[in-house]
């Protein structure tokens, strides 16, 4: 129970055949939210900080040191993971910090440099225990090798893991990251065709814009770790409108924020088992 390495969660996932939620922290009231949902579905939960996060914190220690602290006193297992670092300082400092995992992007860096770079962060990270997650794509910006259109080839998947070293791999599959509407069409076939060339588990970023059919068949086609944060912000930010249209002369931020709160714990205890359900 309680702060477990990522390991432990995936390894019991892929061993599974099953998928497993991995999501985004924003702040406090997401952590609690996160965790409350993964205890009233009984399941394990990745909670995922991002660069952005970092960011908009000040610096990763911050908010790295609340999910810590929340992970550790969970009645679940409950694992750390640093999501979409292209700052290879970024990643050592969540290694340092107790992460259970870490996900250093290099898609938007050449080949060869995505390569050297994603080997230098395995290394120390395995070093020291910690799981490493990398991503393979050839289109920068944004959504990176998740950009419409874009399809990670398996071969080549097969020798980036093979120079890398790396424990899992993100994959393009046809989903988009900050997607409102869940309206991606995944190319399963490609999903199964990774699986076989790959022996480590698939990740599918931008699951924010996928229907529950459509994870589901990709889970059953080789997807592990489904990443999702839009969907759930959307459901903190529609009880925050709500509750704000309700009580227009409330001043005291814990209630609003509460509301957005307590909105996450049923959205989150469903996706956790409906991925758990799915194989």
């Amino acid at each position: 129970m309680a702060l477990t390495n990522t390991r432990d969660i995936m390894d019991l996932a892929a061993k599974a055949g099953t998928g497993q939620g991995a999501f985004n922290v924003i702040h406090l009231e997401t952590i609690e939210g996160l965790i409350g949902g993964a205890e009233a579905a009984g399941r394990p939960v990745i909670l995922q900080i991002s660069e952005n996060c970092a960011k908009f914190h000040g610096g990763l220690e911050p908010v790295a040191a609340a999910t810590l602290a929340a992970a550790r006193r969970a009645s679940v297992p409950v694992a750390v993971h640093l999501d979409h670092a292209e700052s290879e300082a970024l990643a050592y400092e969540a290694v340092d910090l107790g992460f259970g995992s870490v996900m250093y992007d290099g898609a938007h860096l050449e080949y060869a440099e995505n390569v050297e770079s994603t080997a230098r962060v395995a290394a120390y990270a395995h070093e020291r225990g910690v799981y490493v997650e990398a991503e393979l794509g050839k289109v920068g910006g944004k959504d990176g090798a998740h950009a419409p259109g874009v399809l990670t080839d398996p071969a080549e998947a097969a020798s980036f893991v093979a120079a890398t070293g790396v424990d899992a791999l993100a994959v393009a599959v046809g989903s988009s990251h900050a997607m409102t509407e869940r309206s991606a069409a995944l190319n399963l076939v490609r999903i199964a065709e990774l699986k076989a060339a790959l022996e480590v588990p698939l990740v599918l970023h931008g699951s924010s814009g996928v229907s529950d059919e459509n994870i589901v068949a990709a889970i059953a086609a080789g997807m592990t770790k489904i990443n999702v944060s839009t969907h759930l912000n959307g459901f903190f930010t529609r009880a925050v409108r709500e509750y704000l249209d309700a009580n227009p002369a409330v001043v005291d931020s814990r209630k609003y924020l509460g509301a957005g709160r307590d909105a996450l714990v049923p959205e989150v205890a469903r996706l956790l088992s409906l991925f758990a359900a799915a194989k």
